[in-house]
């Protein structure tokens, strides 16, 4: 399920180039502060995908809730 949101959310990132400096910026708007700046694509959707796995694992770890993705929905639950 985990691989399969993780998925999802990239599959929602939007990338553009950046007029300045020509480098690229990505960004998953369903997920705050999921964002990534790199010199290619390739690189920057590596970054992109590296930022979603920690917020992922931080939001987990801290019992914040996740958003649902293309109807994924990760829930956390608690473990007596």
């Amino acid at each position: 399920m985990l691989i399969e949101y993780l998925q999802a959310a990239l599959g929602r990132a939007r990338y553009e180039i950046l007029p300045d400096d020509g480098s690229y910026y990505g960004e998953i708007a369903e997920c705050n502060g999921v964002y990534a700046n790199a010199e290619t694509l390739e690189r920057c959707r590596e970054e992109l995908r590296e930022v979603l796995e920690e917020w992922v694992l931080f939001r987990v770890h801290k019992n914040l809730p996740l958003p649902a993705i293309d109807g994924i929905e990760l829930n956390i639950r608690e473990v007596a």
